[in-house]
């Protein structure tokens, strides 16, 4: 390479990391980028997906480019928002060639049949999980988020909005604490868009990389979101009176930055959060009744009526919240049954494992019948 050519190459890189560096772009991403660079092909970071074409902020600006090139069948392998892309430099239309690893992804199962995973953001370091106090609150949609948020491997927090709607401090701190017990190791705390309480906190949060606010509708995201850009950025519509759910205002994943630093992902507000393969992540929201379980008498103890259970003797002392056991065994029922979907030798353990618990149970009651076995 001539010397005037290495200087120009430099300056690209120079203008490029520069250019993209509020949206998160750094050496690690330069690195993983080099082959695509060779290729003469612009690094860029998506903003918005909608039907196969997408938003890339690059060095040049924002350019609409097509996702054909990229596996459009598999939802798990679809370019989506928060990816790092490689995007052809010209053309009409501009094509995404491929994407760069993804440092973590935020998924959940798909409501189809199939048990197929959804990609609904890449490359976040928080997933900040919003519940609104004008609701009363579901502990148990809160444990799912989490478990999804663990499992991307992002740090999760919970924000609980709408707070200046429950003036009464002792009644707020309860609230905090009932969602603090079911959250361990995630910080928890209140927020309001109208008197600005908690922002401070969760801006400092945001600043620190890439966000994605989740939730239901109607639990504040968008008035939050704005909020932190200090501008109406994204559209607000009220909650309903009748059972207080909101609208679905934002309707695409997009990701914005944030005055203060980092850059933030709004979401369309979740209806169905299915777990897909979360068993990390379960792990990690219970990881209270998993340390109990290691002192149970039995190392397949169910926690039901075993002798020597740790953890029903914590119920039973009022140290674990009953609910909290019973939360636990729903989602981890669920993330079996998807996992053993698409796991065969799994699906056959399964059968077995029921098998033998049928033997046991048809054992049980010939014994109390008098009877015996054969």
């Amino acid at each position: 390479m001539t010397s005037s050519s290495s200087s120009s190459s430099t300056a690209t890189t120079t203008v490029t990391a520069t250019a993209l560096a509020p949206y998160g772009w750094d050496e690690a991403w330069a690195e993983a980028f080099a082959p695509y660079d060779a290729q003469g092909m612009l690094p860029g970071r998506v903003v918005r997906v909608d039907r196969g074409q997408c938003d890339v902020v690059t060095a040049d600006g924002t350019v609409r480019a097509d996702t054909a090139f990229v596996i459009p069948h598999d939802p798990m392998r679809v370019v989506c928002t928060g990816d790092w892309v490689a995007v052809e430099p010209e053309g009409n239309p501009r094509y995404v060639r491929a994407y760069l690893p993804r440092r973590t992804a935020f998924v959940r199962s798909t409501s189809s049949k199939r048990s197929e995973g959804q990609i609904l953001a890449a490359n976040v370091d928080h997933a900040v999980v919003a519940v609104s106090l004008a609701a009363e609150l579901d502990l148990g949609r809160v444990e799912r988020f989490l478990a999804l948020a663990w499992e991307s491997g992002a740090q999760p927090l919970v924000v609980l909005t709408k707070a200046d709607l429950v003036p009464d401090p002792v009644t707020r701190s309860h609230l905090v604490q009932d969602v603090e017990t079911s959250a361990p190791g995630v910080p928890v705390f209140a927020v309001s868009a109208q008197t600005g309480e908690g922002l401070d906190v969760l801006a400092a949060v945001a600043s620190g990389g890439t966000s994605v606010l989740l939730g239901q509708s109607g639990a504040g995201k968008s008035t939050l979101a704005n909020a932190l850009l200090g501008e109406e950025v994204m559209d607000v519509r009220a909650v309903r009176d009748v059972d207080g759910k909101g609208r679905h205002t934002t309707t695409t994943r997009n990701l914005l930055v944030l005055p203060g630093g980092g850059v933030l992902i709004d979401t369309p507000g979740l209806r169905g959060v299915g777990l897909y393969d979360a068993t990390t992540g379960v792990g990690q929201v219970f990881a209270e009744i998993e340390e109990l379980a290691e002192g149970c008498r039995f190392h397949d103890c169910a926690h039901e009526s075993e002798p020597g259970c740790a953890v029903q003797e914590a119920i039973a002392e009022g140290e674990l919240p009953h609910r909290r056991l019973e939360s636990y065994r729903k989602l981890l029922r669920e993330n079996q049954r998807i996992v053993a979907q698409s796991d065969a030798r799994l699906r056959a353990e399964i059968r077995k494992d029921w098998k033998r618990k049928g033997a046991q149970a048809r054992a049980a009651m010939e014994f109390k019948r008098g009877g015996h076995r054969r």
